[in-house]
């Protein structure tokens, strides 16, 4: 009897399981079912040039390998509800898919505030359709004001700016971007975004929106009002986990999972992939983490489908410990930024080169003084040997 493998999450991490699957051997079904009415697209851009310019699907979508060309695609209609129980997933629209293999690739949500008020011109950016209807709503003139100031938050920030809207970053943060990237670091960014004219809110929040209808103002929790139509939440994110209680999954922070991306507390396959996957990692040391980086859906995609295809088979499942380079970047105006590492572990830092004022790198150490992370600004090259001494390393053991 033919087997079948439902992938739940119609993004990255889903694609790359699916190759996985194929490339490893696995020839019965597979559907990947999705709350959106696209197949897999890059995500990275939403913030950047899909809001600049407007970028399509068409422009975003990843290629597809010929090996997944025979895979079903069921878009449109999110997860309501897993039934172990039955081996099926409901879905919003009222049907069902039975499987003999579960994929959980659900992803994250804007996690949202309890902030009162109206709600029209109120945008959270998570798919192209966010971006698609944030681009409509901001142009030159327009007040925006910004909840967070992570790299999302910063990213759109830059973007407002370019376009000509007139920007406030309101935020309970000390400095921006200060979790990964230290308070040093975080003011020098700062300046540069108020060089560019974006005014921010460090140690506040909104307490409430103002207006009839629509959103006019916000009334920070200092009493500060700020003319605004446009509102963007960017205060972090939610894993979609809400489908899979019940079950008797560990779900305290995404999907708890061993080294193969297997959830543990499952009796049988059921996997988790991307940003919904707590996961160990040789380079963590003796934690699990969920890391919201590019990379991890495609690193955990493939040891996923590698895993569950020698599982499917009876072969015995990797025995190595699953290893990948937290990575990332961000464009923020002309400037680039880019981490190897997980420098929002660390201790301490200094300035290795430049200036953080201009192009630099900046290293994070441990509490026992091992070097955990790396940032640079405009020094994508330079940053390269830190890659390769991590990748050969592959770990970084911090102080317990």
């Amino acid at each position: 009897m033919e087997m079948k493998v439902l992938i739940v999450g119609a993004g990255l991490g889903g694609l790359r399981t699916a190759e996985a699957l194929r490339s490893n051997g696995f020839s019965g079904e597979i559907v990947i079912v999705g709350d959106e009415s696209h197949q897999p697209y890059n995500r990275p851009p939403l913030s950047k040039e899909a809001l600049y310019s407007g970028l399509s699907h068409e422009d975003l979508k990843f290629r597809q390998r010929d090996s997944v060309a025979d895979v079903s695609w069921v878009l449109g209609s999110a997860a309501e509800k897993l039934d172990l129980a039955e081996q099926k997933v409901i879905l919003a629209d009222g049907t069902s898919r039975a499987f003999d293999a579960l994929v959980v690739s659900t992803g994250i949500r804007p996690r949202l505030l309890p902030i009162p008020g109206p709600t029209q011109g109120l945008f959270t950016l998570r798919t192209l359709n966010d971006a698609q209807s944030l681009q409509a709503a901001i142009g030159p003139g327009v007040n925006v004001v910004i909840l967070g100031s992570g790299f999302i938050g910063c990213e759109l920030a830059a973007t407002a700016t370019t376009l000509g809207a007139n920007v406030h970053v309101v935020s309970l943060d000390i400095e921006p971007m200060v979790i990964p990237m230290g308070v040093d670091l975080g003011a020098a960014m700062r300046k540069r975004h108020e060089t560019k004219g974006v005014t921010f809110h460090l140690g506040h929040t909104v307490e409430k929106f103002n207006g009839d209808h629509r959103i006019e103002s916000v009334t920070l929790d200092s009493g500060e009002v700020i003319t605004a139509s446009v509102v963007i939440e960017a205060v972090g994110s939610v894993p979609n986990t809400q489908w899979l209680h019940d079950n008797g999954l560990h779900l305290d922070d995404g999907v708890l999972v061993d080294s193969n991306m297997r959830a543990l507390g499952a009796q049988i396959p059921i996997y988790a992939v991307g940003d919904i996957s707590n996961h160990p990692n040789k380079f963590y040391g003796d934690r699990t983490r969920r890391i919201e980086h590019w990379n991890m859906p495609t690193e955990t995609g493939k040891r996923a489908g590698a895993a569950l295809a020698a599982e499917l088979a009876g072969r015995d499942l990797p025995a190595d410990e699953f290893f990948a380079l937290p990575a990332f970047w961000s464009d923020q105006y002309e400037f680039q930024l880019q981490s190897y590492g997980l420098p929002g572990a660390g201790a301490s830092h200094r300035v290795a080169s430049g200036a953080l004022d201009g192009a630099c790198i900046v290293e994070y150490f441990d509490e026992a003084g091992v070097l955990c992370g790396v940032i640079g600004i405009d020094t994508v090259k330079e940053l390269l040997p830190y890659r390769t001494q991590f990748m050969a390393a592959k770990s970084w053991e911090p102080n317990r």
